[in-house]
């Protein structure tokens, strides 16, 4: 069976995160059995525990780069086709998944839900918001 490490490769590959600025996706693990939140976000990304951070939901976290639009040309409705086959792998995949924006500004964004057996795992990218 091909892990879960494995399949969000295969979705994020090539796959940039749109904001003022483009950005990677970076596929997360964690052999984590802790409930999420914020603060343990925080911890396991090395963010200081004073930090900004706000919980949205995946479809509006993606609400801008998943959904074809009707003035979309060929070359944006391809994009759309790869950022749906995220948000399913993501959610084939992983159970309770919660989208963490840590940070002003520059900030990174932890989607991270649950594996079958527990662990933490999921996507990370940067979005430039000014």
């Amino acid at each position: 069976m091909t892990n879960i490490i494995d399949i969000l490769k295969q979705a994020t590959d090539g796959l940039m995160m749109m904001s003022e600025s483009e950005y990677p996706f970076k596929v997360i693990f964690w052999e984590e059995k802790e409930p999420l939140t914020t603060q343990k976000i925080l911890q396991l990304t090395n963010h200081p525990q004073e930090s900004p951070i706000e919980e949205v939901e995946l479809e509006y976290f993606f609400r801008n780069c998943a959904f074809e639009k009707e003035w979309h040309d060929e070359i944006q409705k391809e994009e759309v086709k790869k950022f749906q086959f995220l948000l399913a792998s993501l959610n084939d995949n992983l159970k309770e998944i919660k989208v963490y924006r840590v940070g002003t500004i520059s900030i990174d964004v932890y989607i991270i839900g649950k594996t079958v057996n527990g662990d933490l795992a999921g996507v990370s990218t940067t979005v430039i918001e000014t």
